[in-house]
Parts: C-alpha cells; sequence; structure tokens
C-alpha cells in the first residue's frame, strides 16, 4: 500500500518520494506489470508527469514508451497516453511553471537530443506512421502531432526515413481526406514540415493530388475570409511550388491558376478587414508571386503570366490595385505582384497600360502609380513598389518605352493633364532626394536597350524659368550634378547624385550622338575629371566610381566628330590629370561596394532604409558589361583605336547589309502574310459560295415541286396564261424580260426542229446505202433485199451447210456399218457351203443372202451419188458465203461511217436540248409557265424506236 501510496501521491507516514524516484518507480511498473490497467495506469501517470519532468521521464521511460507502441496495440487508450507522453518528451513546448522558474537554455535543446534518440531505430518512425494510419482519434490525433514534432526537431533525417518508408508519404496524404477537422487540420500543419527544402517529397505530395485537395479546403472555408486554416493551407502550397519547376508546371497544367481568382474578389466596401483576412491575402499574393518570380525559368513564367491574364487574374488584380479602402501592406504586395505578373510578358503589359483609375477624369493607371513614387508623404516601401512595377511594365516593352518618352517630347505635350513623363521630370528635378534617384531609375529604365528613343530624349527642352532660354534635359542632368552641394535637399545629397549619373551612364552608353551632346558642353569633362581626381570620403568614393565609368563611356562610345574631345586627347587629360591606375582604381569602387552587390541579387528593390537606396538591378548589369571594356579602351594606343575602328566600320557594313537583307525578308513575309490573308478570304468567300449555291439549289428544287403542284392542280395551260399578270406582278418581273425569253426558246425550238430534219435526212441517206449495197448475183436471192435479208440468208445457208455435213456423216457411219455386216455373211456363206451340201434349205437361204446383198449394193451406190450431189451443194454455198461476207464487210465499214456522223448529231441535239431546258428552268425560276414537253417526248420516242431498229439489224 506504501507503494501505491508513493506513486498515486496519497499520503504516506515517512518522506515524500522525489520526482525522479517516482518515474523510475511508474517505469518498473510498465515494465514489468502483466496485467493491461496497471501498465495503462503507470503510462497515464507518466504522461501526467512528462511536461514538469521533461528530462527525467525522456531518459527513463524512451524505451518502455515505445516497446508499449510496439507490443499494446490492441489497447487505443495506452497506446493514446504513450504518443501523448513521448510528444511532452521531445516537443519544447514548456509549462508555465517551468517559463517563471528561468531554467537554463539547455532544456531548449532536449528536445532535439530526444528526437534524434527516438529516430535513431528507423523502425519507430516506420511504427509511428502505421499508427497515423489508424482511425481511432486517441490513436491518430497524437500520433500526428509526434510526427509534426519530430520533423520540427530533426526535419532532414525524418524526411529522408519517410521517404524510403514504403507508401511513407502516401499514407500521410490520407489526413487531408479525414473528417474530423482537428486531424485534418493538423495534417496540414504536418505536411508543412515534411515538404520544407525537399524536392522529392514535394513531388510525391504534389502527385498525390495535394493541390485539389488543398484549393477545396480553401474553398470551403471561406478563401480570403477563411481562418488560419486557410493560411496553413496556403503555406503548404507556397512549400509545394517555391523553386520547383515540376509542381509550378504541374500546377499550371492543372488548371488550377483559374481557381486562384476568387481568392482577390473585394467589394465596394473595404473597411474594417480583419487581421487574418489581411494575413491570408498576403499568402495569396505572395502565391502569386512564386509562380511569375524572375528567378524561374523564363518559358515557365511567360505560360504563367499568360495563363492569369486569360483566367482573369490578372485584371482582378488591378481591380485590386485601383480599389478604395485597401490595407497599405496589401496595396504594396499587390503592386509588387502585378509587377511580376506583367514584367516580360508583352500582352499583359499592353492590358496594364490601358487601365485606368476610377477617378474624375479617369487617369491611367501608371499616372497614379508615378504620382505616388514621386511624393515623398507616401511610405517608403509603396514607393520601392511603385518603382518596380514601373521597371517590369517598361521591361522588354519598347512599345511602353516609347509612351513613355512620347510624353516628353514637344510634340505630344498636352497642358490639361499629368503625364508619365511630366511626373519623371518632376521628381528628377525635386528637393527630395528619394525621388531624384526614383525618377532618375524610371527614366533610365524607358531608356534600357534602345537607341532610338535615347536620340529622341535629346529633343526634349525645359524651361528652367522665366526669361530664360529653355535648355536640354542633357544639360539640365549635368547642371544639377555640378550644382549638387549647393541646393538643399531632403536626405541623402549622394544619393540624388547616383541617380542622376546612373542615368547619364545609361543614356549615353551604346549612343554616340548622346556622347556628342555630352562632350559639346565644355564644362562636363573638367568637372568628371576634377570629381575622379579629388580624395574624398567614403560616401563619394562611390560618386567618384560613377564618375570614372561616365567618363569611361564618354570615350569608348566616342565617334571623334569633336576635335577637341577625341578619344587620344581624353585618354592624355586622363593620364595627366588622374593617371591610369587610379583611373582604374578609382572605377573599381563600384562593383566593390556592399550595395551593389545587393542590388546585384535579385530585380525588385529592396532596401531596408532609404540611404540604403543606391543602385539599380539592371544597372549593375551595365557595370559589369562596361567595366572590362571601358580598362581595356583606356590602355589601347591610337593604332589600337584605329584599327578598331576599322573593324568597327567592318562590322557596321557587315549589319548594314544584314539588316538590309532582314528588311527584304521582313517584307517578303509580310506579303506572304499578305498572300495568306487573300487565300484565306477567297477560301471563305468560296465556302460562302458554295453554301449560297447549295441553298439556292434546294430553293429550286422547292420551287420545282411546288410548280408541278400548281400545274397538276391547275391541269389546264388556259390558267396559265390567264395567270400571267399575276405571276410577273407577284414577282416583280418585268414583261420585257418576259418576252425577250419566250423569243429566245421559240428561236432554240426551231433551231431543235432544223436539227431534228437533218437527223432525218442521215438516217433515210443511211437506209439507202444499206439496201443498195445489199443486192446479191445469186438466181435464188435475186430480188433487192434490205441489209436485215441479206444478213438472214447468210445465217439460214450457214445452217443448211452444217445439216448437210451431219447427214454425209450420218450415212458414211451407216454404209460402213452395212459393208460390216456384208463381210461377215460372206465369210459364213462360205463356212457353211461344204457342211450344208446340197440340202435345199441351204440353198434357199443362200439365195436370199445374195438377193439381201445385191440390194444393199444397190443402196450403198445410190447413197455414193447422193454424197457426191451433196459436196457439189456445199462447195457452191461456200463460194456464196465468201461474197456474202465481203459485201458484209463493205456495209459495216460504210454503217460505222453513218454511226460516227449521226453520233455528232446526236451530240448537237443534246447540246441544244440542255440550252431548252437551261432557258425553261430560268422561265420556271421567273414564275412563267411552260407548255408540255409532248413534242420533245415524242421526238425522244422517234429517236428510241430507230436506235431499236439498228440494234436488230447488227
Amino acid at each position: 500500500m506504501n507503494f501505491l501510496r508513493g506513486v498515486m501521491g496519497g499520503p504516506s507516514a515517512g518522506m515524500q518520494p522525489s520526482g525522479a524516484e517516482t518515474i523510475q518507480k511508474l517505469c518498473h511498473r510498465v515494465a514489468s506489470s502483466t496485467l493491461l490497467d496497471d501498465r495503462r495506469d503507470a503510462v497515464r501517470a507518466l504522461k501526467a508527469l512528462s511536461k514538469k519532468y521533461h528530462l527525467e521521464v525522456g531518459v527513463q521511460a524512451m524505451e518502455h514508451l515505445i516497446h508499449v507502441l510496439q507490443t499494446d496495440r490492441s489497447d487505443s487508450e495506452i497506446i493514446g497516453y504513450a504518443l501523448d507522453t513521448l510528444y511532452n518528451i521531445i516537443s519544447n513546448d514548456l509549462e508555465e511553471e517551468e517559463q517563471e522558474e528561468n531554467l537554463p537554455k539547455q532544456v531548449d535543446d532536449l528536445g532535439s537530443q530526444f528526437t534524434e534518440i527516438f529516430i535513431k531505430q528507423q523502425e519507430n518512425v516506420t511504427l509511428l506512421l502505421s499508427l497515423v494510419e489508424e482511425f481511432d482519434f486517441h490513436v491518430r490525433w497524437p500520433g500526428v502531432k509526434l510526427l509534426t514534432s519530430l520533423l520540427k526537431q530533426q526535419g532532414p533525417q525524418v524526411q529522408q526515413i519517410i521517404l524510403v518508408s514504403p507508401m511513407g508519404v502516401s499514407r500521410l496524404m490520407d489526413l487531408l481526406a479525414d473528417s474530423r477537422e482537428v486531424i485534418r487540420n493538423d495534417g496540414v500543419l504536418l505536411l508543412q514540415q515534411l515538404t520544407k527544402s525537399n524536392a522529392a517529397i514535394q513531388k510525391i505530395v504534389a502527385f498525390e493530388n495535394a493541390f485539389e485537395r488543398l484549393l477545396d479546403i480553401i474553398t470551403e472555408e471561406g478563401n480570403s475570409d477563411g481562418g488560419i486554416v486557410v493560411e496553413d493551407c496556403l503555406l503548404l502550397i507556397q512549400n509545394l511550388l517555391k523553386n520547383n519547376n515540376s509542381n509550378q508546371n504541374f500546377f499550371k497544367e492543372g488548371s488550377y491558376i483559374q481557381r486562384m481568382k476568387p481568392w482577390f474578389e473585394v467589394g465596394d466596401d473595404n473597411c474594417g478587414w480583419s487581421a487574418q483576412k489581411v494575413t491570408n491575402l498576403h499568402v495569396m499574393l505572395q502565391l502569386v508571386r512564386v509562380l511569375v518570380s524572375p528567378t524561374n525559368p523564363p518559358g515557365a513564367t511567360s505560360s504563367c503570366q499568360k495563363a492569369m491574364f486569360q483566367c482573369g487574374l490578372l485584371q482582378q488584380l488591378c481591380t485590386i490595385l485601383m480599389a478604395t479602402g485597401v490595407p497599405a501592406d496589401i496595396l504594396t504586395e499587390t503592386i509588387n505582384t502585378v509587377s511580376e505578373v506583367i514584367r516580360g510578358c508583352q500582352m499583359n503589359q499592353d492590358y496594364f497600360a490601358s487601365v485606368n483609375a476610377p477617378s474624375n477624369p479617369p487617369r491611367p493607371a501608371i499616372v497614379v502609380l508615378l504620382m505616388s513614387m514621386v511624393n515623398e508623404r507616401q511610405p517608403f516601401v509603396l514607393r520601392c513598389a511603385v518603382l518596380y512595377c514601373f521597371q517590369c511594365f517598361l521591361y522588354k516593352n519598347q512599345k511602353g518605352q516609347g509612351e513613355i518618352v512620347s510624353t516628353l517630347l514637344p510634340s505630344t505635350i498636352d497642358g490639361n493633364s499629368v503625364s508619365a513623363g511630366q511626373l519623371l521630370c518632376g521628381g528628377l528635378f525635386s528637393t527630395d532626394s528619394l525621388s531624384n534617384w526614383c525618377a532618375a531609375v524610371a527614366l533610365a529604365h524607358a531608356l534600357q536597350e534602345n537607341a532610338t528613343l535615347k536620340e529622341q530624349l535629346l529633343r526634349v527642352q525645359l524651361a528652367t524659368s522665366i526669361g530664360n532660354p529653355p535648355v536640354s534635359l542633357l544639360q539640365q542632368c549635368t547642371n544639377i550634378l555640378s550644382q549638387g552641394d549647393k541646393i538643399d535637399r531632403r536626405g541623402s545629397k549622394v544619393q540624388t547624385r547616383v541617380g542622376l549619373l546612373m542615368l547619364l551612364c545609361t543614356w549615353l552608353s551604346n549612343c554616340s550622338i548622346a556622347v556628342t551632346h555630352f562632350l559639346h558642353n565644355p564644362a562636363n569633362i573638367p568637372f568628371l575629371t576634377g570629381q575622379i581626381a579629388e580624395n574624398l570620403g567614403e560616401e563619394e568614393q562611390l560618386v567618384q566610381g560613377l564618375c570614372a565609368l561616365l567618363l569611361g563611356i564618354s570615350i569608348y562610345y566616342n565617334d571623334n566628330s569633336l576635335e577637341n574631345y577625341r578619344k587620344e586627347k581624353l585618354k592624355q587629360l586622363i593620364e595627366k590629370r588622374i593617371g591610369r591606375e587610379n583611373f582604374i582604381e578609382k572605377l573599381g569602387f563600384i562593383s566593390k561596394h556592399e550595395l551593389y552587390s545587393r542590388a546585384a541579387q535579385k530585380p525588385q528593390p529592396s532596401f531596408s532604409s532609404p540611404d540604403h537606396m543606391m543602385f539599380d538591378h539592371e544597372f549593375t548589369k551595365l557595370v559589369k558589361e562596361l567595366e572590362g571594356v571601358i580598362s581595356k579602351a583606356i590602355y589601347k594606343s591610337s593604332e589600337e583605336d584605329k584599327k578598331e575602328e576599322e573593324v568597327k566600320k567592318t562590322l557596321e557594313q557587315h549589319d548594314n547589309i544584314v539588316t538590309h537583307y532582314k528588311k527584304v525578308i521582313r517584307e517578303q513575309d509580310q506579303e506572304l502574310e499578305e498572300l495568306k490573308q487573300r487565300i484565306s478570304t477567297l477560301t471563305s468567300q468560296n465556302e460562302q459560295l458554295q453554301a449560297t449555291v447549295t441553298q439556292q439549289v434546294s430553293q429550286i428544287q422547292q420551287h420545282k415541286d411546288q410548280y408541278n403542284l400548281l400545274k397538276v392542280q391547275l391541269g389546264k395551260d388556259n390558267q396559265h396564261h390567264n395567270s400571267h399578270s399575276d405571276t410577273f406582278q407577284m414577282n416583280g418581273i418585268q414583261t420585257e424580260e418576259v418576252s425577250k425569253l419566250k423569243e429566245e426558246l421559240e428561236e432554240w425550238k426551231s433551231k431543235h426542229e432544223v436539227l431534228q430534219g437533218q437527223l432525218g435526212e442521215k438516217d433515210s441517206l443511211t437506209e439507202k446505202l444499206k439496201s443498195s449495197q445489199l443486192e446479191v448475183g445469186t438466181a435464188e436471192q435475186s430480188s433487192q433485199t434490205s441489209k436485215s435479208g441479206g444478213l438472214e440468208l447468210s445465217n439460214e445457208l450457214h445452217k443448211e451447210l452444217e445439216m448437210l455435213r451431219s447427214q454425209i456423216q450420218l450415212q458414211s457411219a451407216e454404209i460402213s456399218k452395212l459393208q460390216m455386216e456384208n463381210q461377215k455373211l460372206q465369210v459364213m456363206n462360205t463356212a457353211a457351203e461344204p457342211v450344208l451340201g446340197d440340202s435345199s434349205a441351204t440353198a434357199a437361204n443362200s439365195l436370199d443372202l445374195e438377193q439381201e446383198i445385191k440390194e444393199l449394193k444397190s443402196e450403198v451406190k445410190a447413197l455414193s451419188e447422193e454424197k457426191e450431189s451433196l459436196k457439189q451443194h456445199l462447195d457452191s454455198s461456200r463460194s456464196t458465203v465468201a461474197i456474202l461476207q465481203d459485201e458484209k464487210s463493205k456495209l459495216q465499214q460504210e454503217l460505222a461511217e453513218s454511226k460516227k456522223e449521226q453520233d455528232d448529231l446526236l451530240v448537237l441535239l443534246a447540246d441544244q436540248d440542255q440550252k431548252l431546258s437551261a432557258l425553261k428552268i430560268k422561265l420556271k425560276d421567273l414564275g412563267v409557265p411552260v407548255e408540255d414537253e409532248d413534242d420533245i417526248e415524242s421526238g425522244d420516242q422517234g429517236d428510241e424506236d430507230e436506235d431499236g431498229d439498228e440494234d436488230e439489224q447488227d
């Protein structure tokens, strides 16, 4: 009893046992007790002590608790207590009492150490995965929490164990489908930890339909109006997509971008947003930026940008951008998101240029944003976001660059409205150094990689003060640069000078005309050499480096058009006043600066404070490109310069030739496109005409059917004639046209009759030829016969000959038979004569036989004579047949010629019939009644009879 009192905390006579002793006794009880209830009570007690006695329970009980998980799986209650106890050991969540006691920091590392002990045996993690599969709430929920804690403490090691475990990730994906929200939500947290910085697990989770399930949860929870569960789901999606090109492509191909559009639907009243809604929208915007980040492969980014425009997501973001009442941090993040959605995508950039703010009068969104950028009262992060948006709008967008520069040119300035160019000039020459820097960088992006606009910007004239002549923009920039210390400005003076120098370097690079304009001002070169030659402080070293870069650009892109500022003279000036080594050293100050390295990392301008805002990302690329070539140009001799100029001229000639051919190819492409368009137009017209013809054919058939019905109903031609005038009035046809058609029909009828007559004459001539050629010279056939009689006679003679031949063969067979019988009788007679002697009966028989023989001989003789006569008759018949065959061949030749003539006449007649039928159809379409076709049908019947006679003759 004392033992139980000590364990359960009951009163005892002696000293109370310490926590470590109690834990030791409970561990012994868990290990040695045979009853399940005793073990369960002991594990419950360990769970209660595990939060307070973190170290003791972990050291003494972990092994026993793992053994309980392995052996007592049938009892869900003890499994749940064991999992909760392990969770308390491994997690770093301390009790309030412990937090007040200021325990040493080593306690924070206990969880990591216990986790390392637990995962040392990989079977323990596999066992935990199998327990998470259990549906029982008291097992599954603590199992999920324990696995999440393990991942927090030793993420990479636990990830690797789960990755190699069979179906390890798939088991955990089932948590998202659990109907109990507590388990589902903790499952989302577990997957967050599981997918951190592990691309292999991210791919498996994505292909286990994670996007579909998570987006369904977000929709069920109310999108941006949902609670913290929405935020957790968004963070998990962000884990799956960030820096994972495969998952990004899968997300786009699965049409999940379209499901993001409802997230950004905001109403007119945007006041009173909850903190959770602001957080949710912030993460949603970051998720959009993950898909279109400039660090992604260009192809993947471009396809996502197009999908966002096509589904209306970009339009929705622009609506938030121009809405009122949106919190400042959401507005800033929306500007950054829109920036990356339009960056480098011409279609999206064109749409953004067309967006207007809901003001009176409406102003372009770009102008409204620039007004915020040059307004020093706006938050710093917002101004940086607007600058980034403007940079992204102009990135690889020559059309947009031209529109911005055109607002500065004299011919396009509108005095009634504020333009983007006016705002940039205002910011460039304001007394706020941050506005100077932002405007200078924005204007530099309008000139980026566009030599044409660099030349056009030289035309810009500024009115500095009343009564003074206008000065060029280039001149004004150099004036401010040289007077920088004398002007009172808010902020860093170095920042203004750095911004102007970056603008000038961008403007003069790769533009010889701009360099000539710059050198034409005699004060510019002395100012630059004076700045470089001085020994200034650390802050001024950056200005010195940029001055060296500007002077180097003036040498490298110098076309030697100014005699006093030729390349060689400028190099001599550097060597005398600065020194080549000193010049190169000052030029290297730029790339060695810390702020330069930060700006070169990513396109978005992100600075901790306005003082750190010195370099632009695109400008760092320009410095990297020019630093080496300027250093080489400084050390080159005049001869090398001449050779280089010759090479440049040769290259320019080649470039001109290439440009010419490109122009020719472009023109041919345009012609080809025009021809293709014409072909497509003609094809469509052809299809339309074919459809019209088909429709008209069907209408003609309908009219024919209607005409036949009317003809049956009326029955008489008189009624047709009486209704001529009504029909004309109904169809709107003039009587003159009808009369002309009738006359034409009569004319064709007369032609038809003439052709019929000609055909009849040809037929009679054919008959005469046949009859004249069939007269033959035999006596029996001396009468005149037609061609058909001669052919019949020839056939009859052939038949008679065949009959005579068959009779002769029969008679010959009969004669041979009789001869055989006669020979037999003779043999019998000769054999019987010696035997019979003088018998009277034998004599009588022999007489009879002799008489019969004589009769047979006479019959044979008669047959022989008949045979001779038949042979003569056959010979005469053969000669007659030969004569008839010659006559037949001649007649057949003449018949073929007459047939050919007749066919020609029939073709002519068929053409006439077709024309007549076409005219009749036209008359029918016009509503004019047509006479019956009895005459034509009778004519056709006559033709058929004649053809039949010819067939019989053949």
